[in-house]
């Protein structure tokens, strides 16, 4: 207990010595676990008194009421109450040995001793002192990151440790570093804060050093890598994180950090493609302190006053000729700033910019523009991004090369236009084409960008250690909507619930849907088939014949679900796709009206498997699509083969939601492509889906032969030869207008469980599975 009491008494005397910002935490520190004490009586008749308590109320009831319980002897109640304490302090004792050492542990680190530099314990730096290796560029998450020491936990969060405040030295005793800048200390502290902190060490999957070196311009950079090296569990830099935004120095100023780190981890505020390590460092804004000293009001989006606006200082004599080309082109529209050279003594030039002799309050004046521009200056990243953002200015970049703030995450065309250097002279013209309503929802993602990671060191920091977590459990991730869309677009509307972590009820059951022409006795026998399976919910026929009438009502098969026929305008395969307002259910079966040979069981099977999927065609027949590199395009393949790449819609599940976007987003002519060739509607519905969700197809039970045995080749299309030859040009036709071949290659299928051990067929959910 006394430990407990030490341990609050050195957090409440850290010193507050001048130059230094007294952290916060150390008031908000909770009580050490030892600060809880258990009061035992002391005297034999307070132990009699407290015994009495907690037993039963019946033992006072019974020195007034009738002795319905024997009485207890004094002698032997001091026995029992004597034998409960002693098993009641082993317990206390057992908890305090198992959990109290962690706590001792923990007294050592950043949460304690948060304090100036002149009051922690001394390093010496020899000159010989271990120097990790450079950098290594071929670093990735899985080659130099340690994973296993993440593990697992319920939360899916890593876990990150601070190191303790040191002193380093060389062996003159010179300082390494004399304090720990503000942004720094905001930065750590923002990390002890939150849910990714531990106090324990070995709990640890991220370690971030209390070495601070976000500016270059203020490291020696020998001695900050060996006080590095010195970190207990530096082992090469392995899972540590160092946090770095004005990298390099005159006059290369390269882009990352010029201190050796070997594997260590890096959140730069200036990478460029040359020195980013794709997938492993992370690009990180440069802090702008203008952000909390001026608190810019959120403007309507819109046009504004200027244009275009430069407000930079300082930009290479090149970019100032083209951006002065520019203004005197277009005139007021376009307004170029500088530093101002003839301010009154006591006015901070930092907060003031000059055209000619003309004075601007900055970064008020960034809220009179529509587009402003950011160039590289000495490094590629710029605090005046910063800025821009939370003017609601759209940020025109130029900077080849640079690697954007969190680019891994943040979709930067929603908020920015990026321009190569070699066309600003063409900025004037390429901003005009922009139409308006975009313009003004890149005003407002721009502005939302600031807010959400550009407005704190703190929310630098957590925005920084969320892309780390989401690489370590990538299942667990955020999502692109959660990162790129503002609360406004995220509440505005339901989200489509296909995409929603839930499996949709089977008391809702599917709509099977049959296109038909002229078979109606195979159409009968299908329909007859379908009913059997119990979640069919209700079955649409999708009449395609303008030239004859449907059979009369008496003729149709009698079956215990509603059974609609809808007569058709044109004889279109698309009708089979279109949004009927009588589909109620999630679910749609599209089934043609010659697959009689699918049983019932295998009908409800993949109807529970579509339920775990809904975002996913779920179908029966599967194809495969090929690279033939002797004509250098697509194939259409249908033979029986182990990999599936498509699954044919004679026989599918899926959402509803898809004949929304089939019949109304097709890219480019797709679907009239389709009613023009009576082919390919559902190689079409294979690329439309595998677009949309990234997902493959998943194809159930082991059946290959799905049609009727009777019917003959004049009875169906796909049995002509030049059907087959036309659905190869239909996989080159879609991939060119879809940009990209969005179909993924799989080698799985989904059979029901049992259904090939010798099991009684009692036993089996889904007994008549058939094997061809």
């Amino acid at each position: 207990m006394k430990s407990g009491a030490v341990h609050v008494a050195a957090a409440n005397a850290t010193p507050n010595e001048p130059g230094w910002l007294e952290p916060h935490w150390l008031l908000a520190r909770p009580p050490a676990a030892g600060a809880l004490q258990l009061q035992l009586p002391q005297d034999p008749r307070d132990k009699e008194e407290a015994a009495g308590s907690t037993m039963c109320a019946s033992a006072k009831y019974n020195t007034r009421g009738p002795a319905l319980i024997p009485r207890m002897k004094t002698k032997h109640r001091i026995y029992y109450i004597t034998l409960f304490s002693i098993v009641l302090l082993g317990l206390i004792a057992t908890g305090m040995f198992q959990f109290w050492p962690h706590s001792i542990e923990s007294s050592s680190d950043w949460t304690v001793e948060k304090r100036s530099v002149h009051d922690v314990p001394v390093v010496k730096l020899l000159t010989d002192s271990p120097i990790p290796e450079r950098g290594d560029l071929s670093c990735r998450m899985h080659t130099c990151f340690d994973v296993y020491r993440c593990g697992f936990n319920p939360k899916n969060k890593i876990k990150v440790y601070i190191y303790s405040l040191k002193k380093y030295v060389d062996e003159y005793g010179t300082p390494v570093s004399n304090t720990i800048s503000r942004e720094y200390n905001e930065l750590l502290t923002a990390i002890s804060d939150s849910e990714f902190y531990t106090d324990d060490v070995n709990r640890a999957c991220l370690f971030v050093p209390s070495i601070d070196v976000l500016n270059q311009n203020t490291l020696r950079i020998k001695e900050t890598a060996q006080a590095l090296a010195q970190l207990s569990r530096w082992d090469r830099g392995i899972n540590h994180l160092l946090f770095n935004m004005l990298p390099g120095g005159p006059p290369d100023y390269n882009t990352a950090l010029d201190v050796p780190r070997d594997r260590a981890l890096l959140a730069g505020g200036g990478f460029s493609t040359w020195t980013y390590r794709q997938g492993y460092d992370v690009s990180i804004p440069v802090y702008s302190p203008l952000s909390a000293e001026v608190e810019l009001p959120e403007r309507v989006p819109g046009p504004r006053r200027y244009f275009i606006l430069s407000s930079q200082m300082a930009l290479h004599p090149e970019y100032r000729f083209d951006l002065e080309a520019l203004q005197a082109e277009n005139g007021e529209s376009v307004l170029i700033l500088d530093k101002c050279t003839n301010l009154s003594e006591g006015v901070p030039s930092i907060r003031k910019r000059c055209n000619r002799n003309q004075v601007f309050d900055y970064p008020q004046v960034l809220q009179e523009a529509t587009f402003c521009v950011v160039l590289r200056g000495a490094r590629l990243g710029q605090a005046v991004l910063s800025d821009v953002l939370q003017a609601g200015c759209v940020p025109v970049i130029i900077a080849d090369s640079y690697i954007l703030p969190f680019s891994e995450v943040l979709d930067w065309k929603r908020a920015s236009v990026i321009i190569p250097e070699e066309k600003m002279h063409e900025v004037y013209s390429i901003l005009q084409s922009i139409p308006q309503r975009q313009t003004e929802e890149m005003q407002r993602q721009a502005r939302w960008f600031w807010e959400a990671y550009f407005r704190s060191v703190k929310a630098i920091a957590l925005a920084t250690l969320q892309i780390i977590n989401d690489r370590i459990y990538p299942y667990a991730a955020i999502s692109y909507e959660e990162w790129n869309d503002p609360p406004a677009i995220k509440w505005s509307s339901v989200s489509n619930p296909l995409f929603l972590p839930l499996i949709p009820p089977q008391s809702q059951g599917f709509t099977a849907i049959v296109l038909t022409y002229d078979r109606v006795e195979s159409l009968f026998r299908v329909i007859t088939e379908v009913s059997k399976v119990p979640s069919l919910s209700k079955l649409l026929v999708v009449w395609n014949n303008q030239n004859k009438n449907p059979p009369e009502d008496s003729l149709w098969p009698k079956i215990r679900v509603p059974l609609k026929v809808v007569r058709t305008a044109e004889n279109k395969l698309s009708n089979r796709f279109f949004p009927y307002d009588e589909i109620e259910t999630e679910a749609v079966l599209a089934i043609d009206d010659d697959i009689i040979m699918l049983t019932s069981d295998e009908l409800q099977f993949g109807y529970e498997v579509w339920r775990e999927f809904p975002d996913r065609l779920v179908g029966y027949p599967g194809r495969l699509h090929l690279w033939d590199h002797e004509m250098n395009k697509w194939k259409y393949e249908s033979e029986w083969t182990n990999e599936v790449s498509m699954v044919l819609t004679g026989a599918a599940f899926y959402h509803k939601y898809f004949n929304y976007l089939y019949t109304y987003k097709m890219p480019g002519d797709i679907k009239n492509w389709v009613d023009a060739h009576m082919n390919c509607e559902d190689i079409a519905m294979n690329f439309l889906v595998a677009n949309v969700t990234g997902k493959s197809v998943i194809k159930v039970t082991p059946r290959k032969k799905f049609k009727c045995p009777e019917c003959t080749a004049i009875d169906g299309l796909s049995l002509d030869q030049t059907h087959m030859v036309e659905r190869s040009e239909c996989i080159n036709k879609f991939a060119s207008v879809f940009g990209t071949m969005p179909l993924k290659v799989v080698e799985h299928r989904a059979d029901p469980v049992l259904y090939k051990d010798d099991f009684p067929e009692k036993l089996k959910s889904f007994p008549n599975i058939g094997s061809l």
